[in-house]
């Protein structure tokens, strides 16, 4: 642990070099979750997922909001695609390795989606085990990569109760100002209700302070509060504010791509290794 305080306002630990995983092992699936909207959730799944592939891990992102923002950000255009992860809802037939397509990025690949995806909330109403499609779809190939992040849409219904039931842990990607504090209470309520009703094993992997802004008194109020309510489980990772993220969504890369040698790559792949501490089988 280092004498230096973070941005959280507690000493920063001293992360250990990533050691290479057991690939025998099935994947750790990690939703990214958030009710509100704009909070950096889908800039978080590029990037952490990049920041992972980087360490050697085989990863997955499946972009599961009917916006399909982290299929754009990933340069595919949306609106082309034949099949997404709708269909691969909806269609027993089609298996998730149909869609799945490389990105730019070594080792990391992608699961798209579109505004199909919108439809399938109300499809799956009359679905026996409605919860547990996602977890369906994904078994198959937890076997071949090693971490899975799936990017939900910013509201609490049925898609991302699929997503929370199907994953081992939920990162919380929150906007550094007084608004995005609001709705975590209810998003924890969601998460426990899950909890006792479908997936007895999810945990909160950690809250991420996002858009942070070191410059305005509200910004270190806002992590302050966030700390002194949920303590550890805010990561010392701090995301700030920086144009390069806007441009590396334009230019369809993840920032460890774009401007490898920006603080902002740094701080994902500062996210990444807290990750990696938090969620050892990773």
């Amino acid at each position: 642990m280092s004498d230096e305080l973070g941005p959280t306002g507690r000493p920063l630990p001293t992360l250990p070099e990533p050691a290479p995983r057991d690939h025998s092992r099935r994947a750790q699936v990690i939703a990214m979750c958030n009710q509100k909207g704009g909070v950096g959730k889908t800039t978080t799944t590029i990037n952490l997922g990049a920041a992972l592939a980087e360490t050697g891990r085989k990863v997955l992102l499946l972009d599961f909001d009917p916006q399909g923002s982290m299929t754009v950000g990933l340069g595919v255009n949306a609106h082309d695609l034949d099949q997404s992860i709708y269909h691969v809802l909806m269609d027993r037939e089609l298996g998730l390795d149909d869609i799945i397509r490389p990105t730019g990025v070594e080792n990391l690949d992608l699961a798209p989606a579109n505004i199909d995806l919108s439809a399938a909330e109300m499809r799956l109403v009359t679905e026996v085990g409605r919860e547990q499609v996602l977890a369906r779809v994904l078994r198959p190939v937890l076997d071949h990569y090693d971490v899975v992040l799936v990017d939900c849409q910013p509201s609490l219904g049925l898609l991302t109760v699929n997503a929370l039931t199907a994953a081992d842990g939920v990162i919380i990607p929150l906007e550094c100002e007084y608004f995005a504090l609001r709705g975590v209470a209810l998003l924890k309520e969601t998460i426990e209700k899950v909890r006792d009703r479908t997936n007895f094993d999810l945990t909160i992997v950690g809250l991420l302070g996002t858009m942070y802004d070191s410059r305005t008194l509200h910004g270190r109020e806002v992590l302050q509060t966030l700390v002194q309510g949920w303590g550890d489980l805010v990561f010392h990772t701090v995301i700030r504010r920086t144009v390069k993220f806007s441009d590396s969504t334009v230019a369809g890369e993840p920032i460890t791509e774009y401007a490898p040698t920006s603080p902002g790559a740094d701080s994902y792949r500062q996210l990444a290794r807290e990750v990696l501490v938090r969620c050892p089988d990773a």
